[in-house]
């Protein structure tokens, strides 16, 4: 399991042999069930997850009672309620996984303090944090200048594990449509 976030952080940033020991030695493995909250409104542990196998989402629930998903971790990719873990603040963002799960998860403390120990961890974090940005400026502007065909589209193209592996729930939520929405897109395609 391991293996997988080694081969990640190898793949972002060059370090030494000591340094990564000295990083993974604050990463700790959980195996999540499927549908367990990792962030709850009440309960926002300022840490950020690494998915080794299976799929977190983060997501937020409207007064409705209806929610709307922002993201989907897959394997090598992380997780987390970036404004919570940044500024320490409440967030109405949950996170959960949606797939049985394991993950390597690293408290905002430590990573902070790798950020003051390893040199290399600064060009990690600013990548870390470029990915999240680019991913949301994408998925903001889909909201803004495409219709409900034009962002299925790009799923398909972009991102097509989210509909290969993930219930149509999932994937409407994650569009922002209604379930008959997406039945009537994929009948079109």
């Amino acid at each position: 399991m391991e293996d997988v976030l080694v081969s990640y952080i190898k793949s972002k940033i060059s370090i030494t042999d000591e340094e990564l020991k000295v990083i993974l030695s604050y990463f700790k493995p959980v195996k999540l069930k499927k549908n367990e909250l990792l962030v709850t409104n009440v309960h926002s542990p300022k840490k950020t997850f690494f998915v080794v196998k299976g799929c977190l989402r983060i997501f937020y629930i409207n007064k409705e009672g209806q929610d709307s998903t922002r993201y989907f971790a897959f394997e090598n990719q992380f997780a987390t309620a970036l404004h919570t873990f940044i500024t320490s603040e409440p967030s109405d963002e949950l996170l959960q996984a949606v797939e049985d799960s394991e993950v390597y998860y690293i408290t905002h403390q430590d990573f902070y303090h790798l950020l003051d120990i390893i040199p290399q961890w600064e060009k990690f974090y600013r990548i870390y944090i470029e990915i999240a940005c680019i991913a949301n400026t994408k998925r903001l502007m889909s909201f803004m200048v495409q219709d409900a065909l034009e962002k299925y589209k790009q799923l398909l193209e972009e991102n097509p594990i989210i509909v290969r592996r993930l219930s149509n729930k999932m994937v409407a939520s994650y569009l922002n449509i209604s379930q008959e929405t997406l039945s009537r897109l994929k009948s079109k395609l």
